[in-house]
């Protein structure tokens, strides 16, 4: 249960061309050479190259920080100077996108010139590139960040700064080693290493197709592997059923959740922010009422979450099995997100079903009674099938899984069951990248792709505490590099942070930083917490729930007041 996240440009129908205008051209001149050349553009992938650069810093320097062939980025303090904070500041101007473009894309590429245990994260900028010596600007939006620099060419997506034609700013900001980092500007004497922002973007479907580019694999540290997780067993207490119907929330349907801020697509995409969520496990403590321990947590943040995730086994009895059951279906009528996992296995009894089980039709009836009462419930909602199947060996070969999710899918499919929106969720642990292709079901079978980062740092025996960035970042860009679920809306089907024993206020200071991480990882529409002790054991040094002291509580509760995971839907309702 460790793993990590970026994601490709969605592709729209009809051929596709590609956009990286050299900003000195005047407009006139770039509409005739887009008619000519576009073709040639496309081919070659050329890049625009920075129009201004400089370093921002408060230190007083001799000479002018905008035409030195180095920019430079450094926390504060930095080298031990508490004023020594620099961030490098880039501007670019994209001219020449037509107003048909659609799905614009923009990459920034970026030279070190050496590796760097350091996160840099590239932020919308107000800092003017060309003054000699601006101070740096608090960051406010960020938009792409990178765990770890790598000696040559770093790529951060800021898409949802350049949305067109225009001059934009972008600035460097480091965190993580304090010390500086040197980078290749504009000035530098070898122009293949200067700054560079990649531009492409889709058409009207006149234009001959090419082919589309495909960004350089990221290269991902190896990491210690996972702990074994807790199996989430839920004991079955018998409950009076609900005998109102769950209703049905009001829901617009935008192609893949685009248009206005406030509405939802039919596979449940919000078109801004993400969702907010929560996996909370009863206990015998409160008579295995589901419903209360969802209720509990969100009294503590003050909000109600807009998915609750909730585990059920193939037993097709009580709360484990047949679901939705009563806490679920009011939870439904609140206005709240389910996400079902669905595991082939028994909780009760500890039996373990493999996939070849479920593909010979063994489990039909169960899977059948499954996919009627999800039909009946009315609206969508969001399911999986055998979260994290790297991870269970004993259940057959990858190919068995891929075969079993289809089983899965089709039975619903022909049981009517289309309100069904189906996740697929991974570890995304390093450990475990050459098989993910292998296991992946396909796009016709998969609405969403989802894995399972965690800050584990002591829990695991690692003594790293990587931040939010890190935690999120490493899978997000693995599925981009390896184009697994193109198009698909992410999910963190499960995520969570440890206590830092030697610092008592990072675990809030974690969590506030937690919207930042995913607005700067845009594919990732939502995001649920796994507050559960049974992650991993708990310890003075170890206990990843979220509301395990007030003060990682206040820095969960900030983060949830944060606009970005707050769409103003009939969906997510809160106090």
């Amino acid at each position: 249960m460790n793993r990590h996240g970026i994601h490709r440009l969605t592709r729209h129908a009809g051929p596709r061309r590609k956009a990286a205008v050299l900003g000195v051209l005047g407009v006139a001149v770039v509409g005739a050479l887009v008619a000519t050349m576009m073709p040639l553009l496309a081919a070659d992938d050329p890049a625009l190259v920075a129009v201004a650069d400089t370093t921002a810093t408060t230190v007083p320097q001799d000479g002018d920080n905008g035409v030195k062939t180095s920019l430079a980025t450094c926390p504060a303090p930095c080298d031990g100077n508490p004023r020594g904070a620099r961030d490098a500041v880039v501007e670019f101007a994209v001219r020449g996108v037509p107003a048909t473009a659609v799905g614009l894309r923009a990459t920034l590429r970026v030279y070190a010139w050496r590796d760097a245990a350091a996160t840099v994260t590239a932020y919308a900028s107000p800092v003017d590139a060309r003054q000699a010596r601006p101070a740096p600007v608090e960051p406010v939006t960020a938009l792409d960040s990178v765990s770890r620099v790598a000696e040559g060419f770093n790529e951060w997506d800021v898409s949802a700064l350049v949305r067109g034609n225009g001059n934009w700013t972008v600035s460097l900001a480091q965190s993580g080693l304090d010390t500086r980092l040197y980078w290749a500007s504009r000035e530098n004497r070898d122009p293949e290493l200067r700054p560079r922002l990649l531009v492409d973007y889709d058409v009207a479907p006149t234009a001959s197709p090419t082919v589309p580019a495909t960004r350089p694999a990221t290269s991902t540290p190896a990491t210690t592997a996972p702990a074994s997780p807790t199996p989430r067993v839920e004991p079955s207490t018998p409950r009076p059923s609900a005998t109102t119907p769950a209703a049905t929330p009001s829901t617009t349907a935008p192609a893949n959740g685009s248009g206005r801020c406030g509405t939802v697509s039919a596979k449940l995409v919000p078109s801004c922010g993400a969702w907010w969520g929560m996996y909370s496990p009863a206990s015998a403590g409160n008579g295995w009422d589901h419903g209360q321990a969802v209720a509990d947590v969100e009294a503590q943040v003050g909000r109600k979450f807009d998915v609750v995730h909730r585990y059920h086994d193939f037993s097709n009895a009580g709360s484990n099995g047949a679901f939705p059951d009563p806490y679920e279906q009011q939870q439904l009528r609140e206005g709240r997100l389910l996400f079902f996992a669905w595991e082939s296995r028994n909780f009760s009894t500890g039996t373990t079903f493999t996939w070849a089980d479920v593909y010979s039709g063994r489990h039909d009836e169960t899977i059948d009674a499954v996919a009627g009462r999800i039909k009946a419930v009315g609206a969508p909602v969001f399911m999986g099938f055998d979260h994290e199947p790297e991870d269970e060996p004993a259940k057959g070969s990858d190919a068995d899984f891929v075969r079993a999710w289809r089983y899965v899918h089709d039975r619903f499919a022909r049981a009517g069951a289309s309100n069904a929106v189906w996740v697929w969720v991974m570890m995304g642990w390093s450990g475990y990248h050459d098989r993910y292709v292998g296991l992946y079901p396909g796009d016709r079978y998969v609405d969403w792709v989802g894995y399972d980062p965690y800050n584990f740092q002591v829990c695991n025996g690692s003594t790293v505490w990587k931040s939010p960035h890190e935690t999120v970042g490493g899978f997000y860009r693995w599925l981009d590099d390896n184009g697994v679920g193109a198009g698909k809306p992410r999910m963190l089907a499960e995520f969570g942070t440890n206590l830092h024993p030697d610092d008592p206020g990072a675990k809030r200071r974690w969590f506030e930083e937690f919207p930042a991480a995913l607005k700067a990882h845009p594919k990732i529409k939502a995001a649920i917490y796994f507050n559960s002790p049974g992650m991993t054991r708990k310890s003075s040094t170890c206990d990843m729930t979220m509301n395990h002291n007030a003060s990682a509580v206040a820095g969960f509760a900030q983060a949830g007041r944060d606009s970005y995971l707050r769409q103003p839907t009939a969906r997510s309702t809160r106090d």
